[in-house]
């Protein structure tokens, strides 16, 4: 069709409309096709774009948003990466990535000289267009739950080198062309500046961001700040002389620590990306395609020759790295599928030549179907492969049945609106995403004022905003019971609550107790796992986790539940975790957390006694998390020494980032508080501190190695 002069749809309004419905419909009508949503995308900007039917006009708001959903694309493929296995994989990525440089620019480089019969110096941009891809078919792939696989993260690793090494040839290539012989400085000088690069984007990057994040809580602001840090890597890029889309996907890596997978910045990031940013940027793809050029005779001749060397050459590196890492059929054809499209860069490529006057029309409109062709193929061969490979990796899990059966029903027990966003954000991070996990908000008053109901309900719809904002359900349980205690401990038995996540006391006198009398008192009352949590930074800026185990600690009936909980937590904010523990319990840690494929990095640090614990006081940052694993009295880990630990916590850890974990125990819970009496559990069961501390000397000078 030749493309009218005006567009029919102009409005502002009607052009986002138009958007609108093609990013709605899509979706609904190709997944009833079993057809990847994405080439809908591209059939339609076909459609109305002005080589189609010309309802909108390919103008500068495509131009604008479709830069900005290809970097946002490429950021949020960097953002969702798994860095731990990254760097397990990044032995075989870099051969891939070599091999997927190196082939389809040797390859275009031979066929274009000797079928095509065109200049070595166009032949060259031409193997660097060849070269270069985009990982166009990356929803697909996250859609099917697949990040995680070797494939992906070899595929990522390896779309980075082909990058970088086809925008090297690109400049060498230019410089040919401009100055009429090849001139070293110049790419050397480019190498330079691209490593000053990344190793000012490395140290600054990070600090910013974590100053940032401990000043500004507000996810709106922290939002904004992401973006912002985003484009400016993406402009520094360009700066240089990179694409802006390196310096995106470069941003995603750094930030990737601080914007936890389960986090409410990033269910923003994703919300705002993925219906709206990326769809864009797909749709003006198909909108710059011409099916007018297929028809010329000539073009589909140099079309089908480009297209052979573009596909051969990208499948045959795919094929050698998957028998070289021993990957399965289905590993290769996602290596293939996500490395196949030629989007961003290739359009570069082809502009450069073309406007150097090293391409001519027939060239330029062969590598037009090139990309379309592409294009459409790159996501089919993703989504069939995806597939059958998010089966395997199903099947290969062999305690998957257990892990998806396994259940935890989590207990936030709330005072007042202030701590409770932090606290179901604590939460939110330790949550078991390979089996069902419900959580519980609950707020229990004594008193049916209308101050007190006001507070309850503020407090529980606070709570529900935080799970709400990381997209979670929350049940929120308003409870009127004759105290804290006695109310927190219905609600466990009635709802068969494994874990209470509560926030930690603040003294109110001196003579109160560090834990509180409340706590005291609920650790004497269950057998439940209690997590007692306090956080002055947020918890994605903790630089380490690290972890006091006591003796005998693997004996305890709740000893993997709490190994699996500070596992989530330390994989979603992506830090380190250091277990000090005695070398006994070392190979237990080790053997829950790699059955658990939990894929953190976890180092071990031997300690002796209870004296090593007081020397942690001096290795405690102020960016770290202090995990200490108490023991109940009378339970198989306790001690003497740890009737003194909410003593040495106050002393030694007062300013600390600190949580401490009382694991489950194993037997019936002890009866509930009386309603007729309720300090009769307090009376028979919670000896006076100076009976507490005469007992513990008293142990301690008989029984010094329990």
């Amino acid at each position: 069709m030749i493309p009218l002069a005006q567009p029919l749809v102009t409005q502002p309004v009607q052009i986002f409309l138009v958007v609108l419905a093609i990013i709605l419909l899509a979706p609904l009508i190709l997944n009833r096709l079993k057809i990847p949503h994405i080439i809908g995308m591209i059939v339609a900007g076909v459609v109305i774009g002005p080589y189609g039917f010309n309802v909108l006009a390919n103008d500068s708001s495509f131009a604008v948003f479709g830069q900005v959903g290809l970097l946002y694309l490429m950021f949020l493929a960097g953002l969702e990466i798994d860095m731990f296995h990254l760097r397990l994989n990044l032995r075989r990525g870099l051969f891939f990535g070599l091999l997927t440089l190196l082939v389809p620019l040797v390859a275009g480089l031979l066929t274009s000289v000797y079928v095509l019969h065109l200049d070595w110096t166009t032949s060259m941009l031409l193997g660097a267009m060849y070269a270069s891809h985009t990982l166009l078919a990356y929803p697909v792939a996250a859609r099917m739950g697949i990040t995680k696989a070797p494939a992906v993260l070899v595929a990522i690793v390896g779309t980075i080198i082909a990058v970088i090494g086809a925008l090297l040839v690109l400049a060498a290539a230019v410089d040919v062309a401009r100055e009429g012989h090849f001139v070293p400085l110049r790419l050397l000088l480019l190498t330079l500046r691209m490593a000053l690069w990344a190793v000012a984007l490395l140290y600054i990057l990070p600090r910013l961001t974590r100053l940032f994040f401990k000043h500004y809580s507000d996810k709106v602001i922290q939002y904004v700040f992401v973006l912002a840090m985003v484009f400016l890597a993406s402009v520094s890029a360009q700066l240089i002389g990179l694409e802006p889309v390196l310096g995106a996907f470069f941003a995603g890596l750094v930030l990737n620590r601080y914007v936890p997978v389960a986090s409410p910045l990033m269910s923003s990031i994703e919300f705002v990306g993925n219906p709206i940013c990326i769809p864009y940027f797909v749709i003006g793809v198909g909108m710059m395609i011409n099916l007018r050029v297929i028809a010329n005779a000539d073009t589909l001749g140099v079309s089908a020759v480009m297209l052979a060397v573009a596909l051969g050459s990208k499948w045959l590196p795919a094929y050698i790295a998957q028998k070289q890492a021993h990957m399965d059929s289905n590993s290769r054809n996602v290596m293939f599928g996500l490395t196949a499209a030629h989007t961003a860069v290739a359009l570069a490529v082809v502009n450069v030549g073309y406007h150097l006057g090293m391409f001519d029309e027939l060239v330029l409109n062969s590598t037009i179907v090139v990309i379309m062709i592409t294009c459409a193929l790159a996501p089919i061969i993703t989504a069939g492969a995806a597939a059958r490979l998010k089966v395997r990796m199903m099947s290969d899990d062999a305690d998957g049945v257990i892990r998806r059966t396994r259940v935890n029903n989590t207990l936030i027990p709330i005072a007042n609106p202030v701590t409770a966003p932090s606290l179901v954000e604590m939460a939110m991070l330790m949550r078991n995403d390979r089996g069902r996990h419900s959580f519980y908000a609950l707020h229990v008053r004594n008193d049916n004022s209308t101050t007190a109901k006001a507070v309850s309900r503020h407090s529980l719809e606070a709570a529900q905003r935080a799970a709400a904002s990381a997209d979670v359900e929350l049940k929120v349980l308003d409870r009127y019971d004759l105290n804290t205690v006695t109310g927190v401990l219905n609600a466990i038995e009635e709802r068969d609550i494994t874990e209470v996540l509560l926030g930690m006391h603040r003294r109110s006198t001196v003579i109160d107790s560090f834990f509180g009398a409340k706590v005291e008192q609920l650790l004497r009352s269950t057998n439940r796992m209690l997590l007692i949590a306090r956080c002055f930074i947020p918890a994605n800026t903790l630089t380490r986790i690290v972890v006091w185990v006591p003796e005998d600690a693997q004996y305890e009936t709740g000893f993997s539940r709490w190994v699996r909980a500070v596992a989530r937590l330390t994989r979603q904010v992506g830090c380190r975790i250091i277990f000090h523990c005695r070398p006994d319990i070392q190979p237990l840690i080790r053997g829950v957390l790699y059955t658990e494929n939990y894929g953190v990095r976890c180092e071990f640090a031997t300690v002796e006694g209870w004296d090593d614990f007081i020397l942690l006081a001096n290795k405690i940052l102020d960016d770290d998390l202090l995990v200490v694993v108490g023991a109940r009295a009378q339970s198989v880990s306790y001690r003497a020494e740890m009737s003194e630990l909410p003593i040495f916590l106050q002393r030694y850890f007062s300013r600390n980032n600190l949580m401490v974990i009382y694991p489950e125990q194993f037997g019936e819970s002890p009866s509930l508080t009386s309603f007729t009496d309720p300090l009769a559990s307090d009376l028979a069961t919670a000896p006076s501190p100076i009976l507490q501390n005469m007992r513990s000397r008293v142990r301690r000078l008989f029984f010094k190695k329990a």
